[in-house]
């Protein structure tokens, strides 16, 4: 590689790096969220007083709150799975199976249930419930951490979901890079497709929900 190529390689990922900095990481960490989501406070924001991550991510869905809680309680592993690429998810070996249904026997959430992401990594333990409202799910490792789920009351048939996840990363260069560079784009692009997935069945039961009483 000559110097002339060096250079304009060198300035294309630094145009890069300054793109994604600047444009591309502020986007997807508050995608879909207004500013006043981005800082409000919300419950489970006290268990990580001082995070050195955060994102924060919504999304409007055509239903009224009781046909989407349903889809956040039955969230895990074992149970519904999280509705957003499986396939993924499987090349890790979660063996991840997404409830395309309501499975009444995994509505029954408390604090202190392990919520699994892979049966061989230590589950999330829910930390604070409040059943069609609010879900928030706390760290499986030795840093504070949350990740939570919100559900805000538009009007009678419109839903505002909003998800959070914060955390306390202890300080180190090479943690910096793997959270900014590896974790920070595959957690959003996982999450957004659970986000368009719940929004969709939710909406569809709940369009079946009122043409069965229509009948």
């Amino acid at each position: 590689m000559n110097n002339k190529t060096f250079y304009w390689a060198a300035a294309g990922l630094a145009a890069g790096v300054a793109a994604y900095v600047a444009v591309i990481r502020p986007w997807h960490l508050h995608w879909g969220a207004s500013e006043v989501e981005e800082v409000q406070f919300l419950p489970g924001d006290e268990l990580v007083p001082a995070p050195t991550d955060m994102c924060t991510h919504a999304i409007t869905i055509q239903a009224p709150i009781e046909d989407v809680w349903p889809w956040l309680a039955q969230m895990g592993q074992d149970r519904g799975g999280f509705y957003s690429y499986a396939w993924l998810e499987n090349l890790v070996g979660c063996h991840m199976h997404n409830a395309d249904r309501i499975v009444p026997e995994f509505q029954h959430i408390k604090v202190g249930d392990p919520i699994w992401l892979h049966p061989r990594v230590p589950p999330l333990p829910v930390v604070h419930v409040q059943p069609g409202r609010v879900l928030v799910m706390g760290s499986n490792m030795d840093e504070p951490g949350t990740w939570g789920f919100f559900l805000q009351k538009i009007d009678d048939n419109t839903t505002r979901l909003i998800v959070r996840g914060q955390g306390q990363r202890k300080p180190g260069l090479l943690r910096g890079l793997i959270q900014y560079l590896l974790y920070e784009p595959a957690h959003f692009i996982m999450e957004r497709k659970m986000l368009l997935a719940i929004k969709q069945q939710a909406e569809t039961a709940s369009r079946q929900r009122k043409m069965e009483l229509a009948a």
